[in-house]
């Protein structure tokens, strides 16, 4: 059964809303990427964060008050009409919910902690629900007045990828007749601070593929779809997923595992490597995952795919990075365009060659794959393209 995604809201460095994120994206524009001090100590970083006033949680759900959760009512009131017309075609009980996060409302959990323990008392605005992970799904439900299945998948870095493929299982089971679903991940001092004691955090803008690649940079976003059985122009067509459990940070070396989970999404879609057009990869620009994501690129597609890495335009926006990426593909059917790969232009030589997509290119074929790695061997491909 096809998986139509009917609408799409968005926010991140790019921008806010399909139009800003779309310039911003086909023109290999990095300049939401800004230096900021403040998030780790005695260090500034380049960090995707969204700048200016977000959408303030309505008063009647202001214990749920998070920035994770307000990044996630600006991309849902980009497409509120559709999800409110969904709410009413099938009932409140037939629209589901999954989202996919890494954060939640941890950053307002630690400001409220860190007051605790100078003051032995939390600050008012504090409440423990804010942190849960369950907690975007949970407010949106709130929000819409939902009764149907709402939960969160955090499955690290490809939390918001398995969101996706969980939604369209409830349409395939019959359990939900439209599912929203995406992810959210709001930038924190827990998040920034863990990857930098991991070493993989760079202090210029991330280097994807480069023989000069150094780490990561960290982004913010929210991307919600609705997903229907409706016809769509696009759709999901296809995931893979696989976990290696390597190791519980380092990717499997050979790429044996995201080949796997490439592998089963082109079988799930009933296509062969020459039918895709684009391939957005994960891309972290640290050593281990780039070497392990050429090998198995390489191998899958050994004529060769267009691709690139987004994330020195985002940032690795964490659990929201399956999503955010998923919904770059669906701007590049919309528009039929591919993200260009922004870079030093400095090819590691211990790597297989990609080929690797420009400003101004096409997009050949309407069928794309997006990658997304995780710790613990965790590895997801999703297949978007036009609907069969």
């Amino acid at each position: 059964m096809t998986a139509y995604l009917n609408a799409l809201g968005v926010i991140c460095a790019l921008g806010r809303g399909q139009a800003e994120v779309a310039r911003s994206l086909f023109a290999g524009d990095c300049a939401g990427m800004r230096a900021e001090s403040g998030w780790v100590p005695d260090r500034v970083l380049p960090v995707g964060a969204v700048h200016g006033d977000l959408a303030p949680i309505p008063l009647q759900l202001g214990q749920q008050s998070s920035r994770n959760n307000q990044l996630l009512l600006e991309a849902a009131l980009q497409i509120e009409g559709e999800m409110r017309q969904a709410i009413h075609t099938y009932g409140e009980s037939r629209v589901g919910i999954v989202l996919g996060t890494s954060t939640s409302g941890i950053d307002e959990a630690s400001r409220g902690i860190a007051q605790y323990l100078r003051d032995r008392q939390f600050p008012n605005t504090y409440d423990y629900q804010q942190q849960e992970l369950s907690a975007p799904a949970n407010f949106l439900a709130d929000w819409l007045q939902l009764s149907g299945p709402a939960y969160v998948i955090s499955t690290a870095c490809t939390s918001s990828a398995r969101a996706l493929m969980s939604a369209r299982r409830l349409l395939d089971l019959g359990v939900c007749d439209a599912v929203i679903c995406g992810g959210v991940d709001s930038l924190c001092k827990l998040t920034l601070n863990g990857f930098t004691s991991l070493e993989a955090v760079s202090a210029e803008r991330c280097n994807p593929f480069s023989v000069n690649r150094n780490g990561i940079n960290i982004g913010e976003a929210a991307v919600l779809f609705l997903m229907t059985r409706e016809p769509a122009p696009i759709a999901l067509l296809g995931s893979g997923a696989s976990s290696d459990a390597h190791h519980i940070s380092a990717p499997e070396p050979t790429g044996k595992g995201a080949l796997q989970a490439m592998s089963k999404a082109l079988s799930s879609a009933g296509l062969n490597p020459e039918h895709i057009g684009y391939l957005n990869l994960h891309g972290t620009a640290t050593q281990h995952n780039d070497a392990m994501e050429s090998l198995a690129v390489a191998h899958l597609f050994p004529h060769g795919v267009a691709c690139s890495s987004t994330k020195p335009m985002s940032g690795h926006t964490l659990g929201a990075a399956g999503a955010l990426e998923a919904a770059f593909c669906w701007l590049s059917l919309t528009h039929g365009g591919v993200p260009p790969h922004v870079w030093d232009g400095q090819a590691d030589p211990a790597l297989p060659a990609l080929q690797w997509a420009r400003c101004g290119d096409a997009l050949k074929q309407p069928r794309l794959m997006s990658n997304s790695f995780a710790f613990g061997g965790n590895n997801v491909s999703l297949i978007i393209g036009e609907a069969p």
